[in-house]
């Protein structure tokens, strides 16, 4: 079984090699390991066209070869599926050191990598970590991993419907604090972003997005809710986003409208 690691916060990030080595446990598992070679975070589903994109092996902590590239996430993941390396059966992507919920998934590299294999009809999962107020550097990913690794191997056996992945969030706490695991819906995200305005040199005036970091509506049922709770949060993420309950009402507002015809 093969089994494809990316991430999108660089080839040399804790939790994408934390994740490599947890899903080297899994019995018969062949780890590949194709990441960005700098921190694509909140990037979305990039894929990159009409230039070249060079690709380079390199050496993690723990001495394992891996490949990187120019590319976005979602860049390493097609180019793997298109012979890059042998072609995988999973792709996991992770584990990101803050979570992805809500309508964070649309902005996420690590959601939208897995977003990429699906695509291609390869089953994958993306991990992310909820990790409060620890600052990066201190994180320990173990626990995460080690959830990982059990959906993973779940995946492998099991398998996935088509254009289906697994959004993975994960609380930060040792492993035998965590509640279990609920099945969720993606919840309620508030952004707080604010626009501010510079003066820069020769009067030329540019613009920083920022703001304080997101909140949520921790709803029972809902991935930030399942975090509030202790629990690891898996939400089943589908690729049509169609919104079947409106066709009908479209469907009699639009019926009836005759192609260049004015009201």
């Amino acid at each position: 079984m093969r089994i494809l690691v990316t991430n999108d916060d660089g080839v040399t990030a804790p939790g994408l090699l934390a994740l490599a080595q947890a899903m080297e446990a899994i019995p018969g598992a062949e780890v590949l390991v194709v990441a960005p070679h700098r921190n694509w975070s909140v990037t979305g589903h990039v894929k990159t066209l009409n230039r070249p994109l060079r690709v380079w092996e390199t050496v993690l902590a723990d001495g394992r070869t891996a490949l990187t590239t120019e590319g976005a996430p979602s860049d390493c993941v097609a180019m793997a599926l298109l012979g890059l390396v042998p072609r995988p059966d999973v792709v996991v992507s992770g584990i990101n050191p803050n979570a992805n919920v809500g309508h964070d998934v649309t902005y996420s590299g690590t959601v939208t990598a897995a977003m990429e294999a699906v695509i291609a009809g390869v089953p994958a999962v993306a991990v992310s970590l909820e990790r409060g107020e620890t600052p990066m550097e201190a994180l320990d990913y173990r626990s995460a991993a080690r959830v990982a690794r059990r959906i993973v191997a779940w995946v492998l056996s099991e398998g996935l419907p088509e254009e289906v992945l697994l959004n993975v969030n994960v609380p930060y706490r040792p492993l035998e604090t965590m509640q279990g695991i609920r099945v969720t819906r993606l919840g309620r995200r508030l952004y707080r972003d604010r626009l501010t305005r510079c003066d820069g040199p020769a009067g030329k005036t540019y613009y920083w997005i920022g703001g304080e970091p997101p909140a949520g509506v921790p709803e029972e049922g809902t991935d930030i809710g399942a975090l509030a709770q202790g629990y690891v949060s898996v939400t089943p993420l589908q690729m049509d986003m169609t919104a079947y309950g409106e066709h009908s009402a479209l469907a009699a507002a639009f019926g009836r409208w005759v192609v260049g015809e004015e009201e």
